[in-house]
């Protein structure tokens, strides 16, 4: 077999082409140039304020990708040069993950295609009579997949998240398992996940965390928050190739039954009425067929980019940018900013709002169509909770009477975005 070079998943990039901020260069986007027309055929620059939907590619990203094309061949078992170094990037697109999410050295860490996929293979091998203890505040990627839940209703504050779900685990005999968001879908509000955790591990149970929202804007350390399972999708998080990851522990994944039944999964196939011998290994056992090898070498590409980075130059850059978006946002009557804990509580690059007088929908296209903006509008795949936020106990998703508008940021966006959104919305309020 041939020696293999195996190169890292972040190439160099332009440097002069990147900004500098903080001492450390911030890697570009693709499409920061993106032109849009608007209303009366004039073309303004995008200002792309829909992260949380799903991010733009960044350029070390890309890169990868790109580096990794002229030998993509498939993974495992292939004797060939290109399959063999294939392979090798594949298995350290895994070791860069594990290590970016602080992940235990005996984790799993299982390629998937987004977070809903890693919650719903979770939910394959939860033990028989598993009780899941969900709040109503979660995305639907946490709240639909499971078959025994004790639904929470949205606490008024962390306390009383910890409190609450100390109750629903103590009120629960055999497996458990306690599922709670990172940071907020809606109002990017962050959970005490740490405290959770101590609660849930105190009750026998087990926890696991959707970090689909934070992953892009802090840190996550699984090993030092004590969390037994992590999820989060790279096309939040720069790497828009379609492919997730579920980590965690491997006794639940690998007595699991095989999310998917076909060849990696199995170790060998008998005569007909013969048992599969399939792959104690949870990471063999849940990634059957040909993985999408090119998602997850992007999304080690976007771990190992934001990581060189540095968190306090990203973090920094972000806060000055949503305490700028709030600010606004707060002066402009008739506009309200969603929130369960209040506009102190700490949050991520997401703030969710509503206009008097106009829909949704109205607000988003509007902002899309005169003033080149992209915003999201609904209820964010998480009914439950906007409804709480609204008020209301009506709307279904496409009904945009009880809906909100969403605005994310996060690498690409600027200062002039932020205010050009402020503004078009004090334009609005003023007609």
């Amino acid at each position: 077999m041939p020696t293999l070079t195996i190169f890292s998943n972040a190439p160099q990039q332009d440097q002069a082409a990147a900004p500098v901020r903080q001492g450390r260069t911030i890697p570009a986007v693709l499409g920061a140039d993106l032109e849009v027309p608007v209303k009366g055929g004039k073309l303004v620059g995008y200002a792309n304020l829909d992260y949380a939907a799903s991010a733009p590619c960044l350029e070390p990203v890309s890169a990868a990708v790109t580096a990794a094309l002229p030998a993509y061949s498939s993974v495992h078992r292939g004797a060939g040069y290109a399959s063999q170094l294939t392979t090798a990037r594949y298995e350290q697109a895994r070791h860069t993950v594990r290590a970016f999410a602080g992940a235990r050295p005996d984790d799993a860490v299982i390629f998937t295609r987004n977070t809903t996929d890693a919650t719903n293979l979770l939910a394959r091998c939860l033990p028989d009579d598993t009780t899941v203890i969900v709040f109503d505040t979660e995305h639907h990627a946490s709240l639909l997949p499971w078959k025994r839940t004790v639904r929470l209703a949205p606490p008024a504050f962390p306390g009383e998240a910890v409190r609450a779900a100390d109750e629903a685990l103590a009120g629960v005999d055999g497996p458990k398992l306690l599922v709670v968001t990172a940071a907020s879908n809606v109002t990017g509000e962050l959970w005490p996940i740490a405290a959770l955790a101590h609660i849930a591990h105190r009750h026998g149970a087990r926890i696991l965390v959707d970090a689909a929202q934070l992953v892009p804007h802090r840190p996550i350390n699984l090993t030092a928050l004590d969390l037994d399972y992590v999820a989060f999708s790279g096309h939040k998080l720069y790497a828009p190739f379609g492919a997730g990851v579920l980590l965690g522990r491997r006794d639940w994944l690998a007595d699991g039954e095989p999310y998917l039944k076909g060849g990696g999964a199995v170790r060998s196939v008998g005569q007909a009425g013969q048992a599969a011998d399939w792959h104690d290994d949870p990471e063999p056992r849940h990634e059957a067929g040909t993985p999408n090898v090119l998602g997850a070498i992007a999304l080690a590409a976007a771990c190992d980019a934001l990581t060189a980075t540095g968190w306090t130059a990203l973090v920094k850059e972000e806060e000055r940018l949503v305490a700028r978006l709030r600010a606004g946002l707060a002066s402009i009557a008739g506009v309200r900013e969603l929130s369960l804990w209040g506009p102190a509580h700490p949050r991520v690059g997401i703030v969710s709002f509503t206009v008097d007088g106009h829909s949704a929908r109205q607000v988003a296209e509007v902002l899309s169509g005169e003033y080149g903006i992209g915003v999201r509008d609904g209820k964010f795949c998480a009914h439950p909770f906007v409804r709480h936020l609204l008020g209301t106990a009506d709307g279904g998703c496409e009904d945009d009477t009880a809906s909100a508008v969403r605005a994310s940021i996060g690498i690409g966006s600027t200062q002039e975005h932020v205010d050009r959104l402020v503004e078009a919305l004090r334009d609005l309020v003023a007609r």
